[in-house]
């Protein structure tokens, strides 16, 4: 009979944990990790913001005390005739500073020149703070009165004469029988675009290097070939084509009976006159 021996392994007793307070050993899997700052590197950082804040200030004095930051002059293109200096006075930027410029503001001031129809202003820097592109008006017709000549563009807008144009259209201001000018620019300052479209009709059938006349009662006139003085009011270039064709066959008429005028006045197609040639 075999007897079964049943064979006990004694577990090991588990001591109780025990905290060893003088103990300075600490187990390799839990070891502390411990940072020094060091002042240098912290000093270092400092002295980093510092230069910074320092060269801030420097550029905020520069730009605020260097004369080249503030504007004394402009660039200006597109004026044949309006002078540069003046564009710059119309600006009204002298002596402003970059940062306070307002292009609107500076297109405004420049569109106050009688001489200027467009303008595009350009910020940049130094040394080419401002440039200002104008588009000018262009005359169509010159107005003469007592020597003095005066540019009108094409929509009736009055403005100094520059330059001698002799190819364009002139009107002299007729004298009345005192002496005095009839018509004077003070009259004319909201001067009508009719008259002007119709001078430049009338230019067409001028004779050559002929100018016309201006009567604020007569309207416009010249005297033809012939020496007569003849008078077409004021129309736009369609109504004065009309007056035209009335005038033609006025002076057809005239011819075929012999009769020789000093005036020919056309200004009311409907109730035109002449006056006859003294001594005819």
């Amino acid at each position: 009979m075999s007897s079964h021996v049943q064979i006990h392994k004694r577990q090991p007793e588990r001591a109780p944990g025990i905290l060893h307070r003088s103990s300075s050993t600490i187990h390799p899997d839990h070891q502390v990790e411990v940072r020094i700052e060091r002042p240098l590197e912290f000093t270092r950082w400092r002295l980093i913001s510092a230069f910074m804040f320092v060269m801030f200030v420097l550029i905020l004095v520069l730009f605020f005390t260097s004369d080249l930051f503030y504007v004394r002059s402009i660039q200006a293109r597109g004026n044949d005739f309006v002078a540069r200096e003046e564009v710059f006075a119309f600006a009204n930027i002298a002596d402003y500073h970059m940062f306070w410029l307002d292009p609107d503001e500076v297109r405004d001031n420049v569109l106050r020149s009688s001489s200027i129809a467009d303008v595009a202003v350009e910020l940049g820097w130094p040394p080419n703070l401002v440039s200002i592109h104008v588009q000018e008006r262009q005359p169509a017709i010159i107005w003469s009165e007592a020597g003095n000549e005066t540019w009108i563009d094409i929509q009736g807008r009055v403005m100094p004469a520059r330059a001698a144009m002799p190819d364009v259209l002139r009107i002299n201001s007729v004298v009345d029988a005192f002496g005095g000018p009839s018509a004077t620019l003070t009259d004319l300052r909201n001067l009508d675009k009719d008259l002007v479209l119709g001078a430049l009709r009338l230019q067409e059938f001028l004779p050559a290097g002929a100018n016309l006349d201006y009567d604020p009662i007569n309207g416009l006139g010249w005297t033809n070939e012939r020496g007569w003085q003849i008078w077409m009011g004021i129309d736009a270039a369609a109504g004065m084509s009309e007056k035209i064709k009335a005038y033609q066959a006025y002076i057809d008429n005239l011819d075929s009976r012999g009769i020789e005028v000093s005036e020919l006045n056309i200004a009311n197609p409907d109730a035109p006159f002449y006056r006859l040639l003294w001594g005819r």
